[in-house]
């Protein structure tokens, strides 16, 4: 079509970075995007050994691994980048894991760490996931996994639960990553005498049932059942499992009245600090649909709780506590890249994609005008924070390319493309057109998008043709499945 012969002519000659090409007609979106994926090259390299396959490395301030973003969530979205650096890092973490079970928390140039956990995103289901996309091939790395992730429930079960309440506990605020947030006040910041499976006896509060790894425990167990199904063992123990964990999580963890994820603390009561905590029990597929609606309409789309103007704030902006402090490594208010790396497990499972994407646009806007891709965001004004080329704030900006108005591979096999050009965005940020080129299977296609709308080509020939705010998914041969048109409820004031 006339409309998109300039963009796509560029597109045809792009060069590629991690097998897809993006093009940008006006803003400072293709620069960006060009400065992310060299970046990310750079957060991959062997550890260690230098002869040892290169592996993902979570970035800026922190030279190493960390199995919590780096080895879960950001290999969620590398997948569709760099399968092959996903697998040997996961891998990596397997090799690493201790003779009682204990995989690490990180792995650094120096070796494995295991002061503490850090873990609340599902690694069986970024393991589960991997496996999918690679064309459910690859047996010997599942069973590898799956060896590596039953002795790591096992060791959970044995040293997590002192109470034997059947939520999973941290030992310190360092086990769920929340640095500096007041949900850890009064709580040291790692396990005793620097061991994992260790709490402070002199420490008045913890362990705390937490609802972070209590949720992730149970959506570990949901996966691994479907990692022992699919390798011929059965899963029905690990279904059990999962469905006693879930049941711990409301029990211990959940206030009714004030609808919210609460730790429980060593003296039976709930710390009341409202935090990020929900939205990573939402990612690990905690609820049915109508009860993420009521969390969606009552917290996190609410500007006074966590929807700022530039993210998912990690403290809710009416607690007193807040931390305006947003150039510090801090979970006590600003928006974290992780918190929008997790947010889409949460939203798309509950089929809430406007949402998610309205959310995403001043996100989207703040970095591709930002001098850095930080750790941290002002959630005011969206100015970058703590930290550079910070690993998840590029498979961020990479994923929301992605999603809004590129060419995305599901697990399934399936693909699905957008028409949400980022033709709207603020702060300078905004582009006339954009172009987004993948190879799936042996075909080439590509997405050429601008304010009205977008078409996609397959080998050269139009295919499907979007009006704005539309989404398709296609089978990998181009036949659609499904369109659906993108909207959103209004954020509350």
């Amino acid at each position: 079509m006339a409309r998109f012969d300039d963009v796509l002519s560029r597109l045809r000659s792009a060069e590629p970075a991690f097998g897809v090409a993006f093009v940008a007609e006006g803003g400072p979106l293709e620069v960006r995007w060009r400065q992310a994926t060299a970046e990310l090259a750079s957060c991959i390299r062997p550890v260690g050994d230098p002869g040892s396959d290169p592996i993902l490395i979570e970035g800026g301030a922190y030279d190493g691994a960390w199995i919590e973003s780096t080895g879960t969530i950001s290999t969620d979205v590398l997948g569709r980048f760099a399968p092959e650096v996903v697998r040997a890092t996961h891998l990596r973490f397997a090799a690493e894991q201790r003779e009682d079970g204990l995989i690490p928390y990180k792995v650094i140039d120096e070796g494995p760490g295991f002061s503490q956990i850090q873990i609340v995103t599902p690694l069986a289901r970024s393991v589960w996931n991997h496996y999918l996309l690679s064309g459910r091939a690859d047996r010997e790395y599942l069973e590898t996994m799956y060896a590596a992730m039953s002795r790591m429930d096992a060791w959970l079960a044995t040293y997590r639960d002192t109470r034997g309440t059947g939520g999973v506990e941290a030992f310190c605020t360092f086990d769920t990553g929340h640095d500096a947030s007041p949900r850890f006040w009064f709580a040291p910041d790692r396990c005793f005498r620097g061991e994992a499976s260790l709490w402070d006896p002199d420490a008045p509060l913890v362990p705390y049932v937490a609802p972070d790894l209590t949720a992730n425990v149970a959506c570990q167990r949901a996966y691994l059942a479907l990692i022992a199904e699919e390798l011929g063992h059965d899963p029905s123990p690990w279904r059990a499992r999962a469905e006693s964990t879930l049941a711990a999580l409301w029990e211990q963890c959940w206030h009714a009245d004030d609808e919210m994820f609460y730790d429980r603390d060593r003296n039976g009561e709930l710390v009341r600090v409202a935090s990020d905590v929900l939205l990573r029990v939402l990612a690990c597929d905690v609820g049915d649909d109508d009860f993420f609606d009521r969390m969606l309409r009552k917290h996190l789309f609410d500007t006074r709780r966590f929807l700022s103007p530039h993210g998912f704030t990690s403290l809710a902006m009416d607690d007193p506590r807040f931390d305006h402090d947003f150039t510090r490594n801090s979970w006590g208010g600003p928006a974290n890249f992780l918190a929008q790396l997790r947010a889409p497990a949460a939203f798309e499972h509950h089929r809430r994609a406007g949402e998610l994407a309205l959310a995403s646009q001043g996100v989207l806007a703040a970095l591709a005008v930002a001098d850095r891709f930080p750790q941290t965001l002002d959630p005011w004004s969206g100015e970058a924070g703590y930290t550079q080329a910070y690993s998840p704030a590029l498979l961020w900006f990479l994923d929301a390319v992605e999603r809004w108005f590129g060419i995305l591979p599901l697990p399934d096999g399936g693909v699905r493309v957008a028409a949400l050009a980022p033709t709207r965005l603020d702060h300078g940020a905004a582009a006339r057109a954009v172009g987004y080129r993948r190879v799936v299977g042996d075909s080439v296609w590509e997405l050429a998008g601008d304010d009205e709308g977008a078409l996609l080509f397959i080998d050269g020939a139009q295919v499907l043709e979007l009006a704005r705010g539309e989404r398709a998914t296609l089978t990998a041969a181009g036949e659609v499945v499904a369109r659906e048109t993108l909207r959103s409820v209004p954020p509350r004031f």
